[in-house]
């Protein structure tokens, strides 16, 4: 079990804390391991508690009547998900499925919020995550509702890069056609998308490793969202 413990100290949320805290939180949390495609929890399901992903990867989605599915989020190693619903004591808005084999951490509801009674520097810690959350959620709705599909896909490519820390070349982590669910978009669309992006000199295709050939027209078109110059 100490190896959870250097586990939890990796997790940004949980930076800064003490071993002695690390070792509180290690009390409570539960090992889970989930295989590719397997649903998590559903949109409507009692928030009981709620998760960090340790290794593999995890999408947030909302579904339609009619079963079309639209990505919110696509969470790798050290994010975590469902807090929202578990401090308000609601149930989930969304759907959770992993996308790849995945190792998860659970933290029931009832033991995390007696913890952060306990221990107002994790209070803070949690609160910071969550306006991160937030800040990222209110961005992912304005590409949508203000820009263009080539606006969407240059603003994520400058996130990867930002991400990756990388100006000049990403790794596509998720298929296009999770992709284009992302950007609120058809895989038929985005691919459309992804070869004018690159007719113009702004990319360059290998697979899933995208070159950024000229960055800074890559940036202005993220922030502008409409057309390809």
């Amino acid at each position: 079990m100490q190896k959870i413990v250097g586990i939890l100290s990796d997790i940004p949320s949980l930076g800064g804390l003490s071993e002695g805290q690390l070792e509180e939180i290690k009390k409570i949390v539960v090992d889970r391991r989930f295989n590719k495609d397997k649903l998590i929890f559903s949109e409507g399901d009692h928030g009981s508690g709620f998760y960090v992903v340790v290794s593999g990867m995890v999408k947030i989605f909302k579904a339609s009547p009619k079963g079309k599915e639209h990505i919110m989020r696509i969470l790798g190693p050290g994010e975590s998900f469902g807090q929202v619903a578990v401090y308000a004591g609601r149930v989930f808005p969304a759907s959770a499925q992993t996308i790849a084999e995945s190792h998860l951490l659970f933290f029931p509801r009832s033991e995390f919020v007696q913890l952060i009674t306990q221990n107002p520097s994790l209070a803070l810690n949690m609160l910071s995550e969550l306006s991160m959350r937030l800040r990222e959620f209110t961005v992912h709705v304005e590409n949508l509702a203000l820009k263009e599909v080539p606006g969407r896909l240059a603003a994520y490519l400058i996130h990867l890069a930002d991400k990756q820390e990388k100006k000049d070349l990403v790794t596509l982590s998720i298929s296009k056609e999770q992709l284009a669910r992302l950007l609120g978009t058809t895989p038929e669309t985005l691919s459309r998308i992804l070869k004018q992006t690159a007719d113009k000199g702004l990319i360059e295709i290998k697979r899933r490793d995208i070159n950024i050939l000229n960055y800074k027209k890559l940036a202005e078109l993220a922030e502008h969202g409409r057309t390809i110059i």
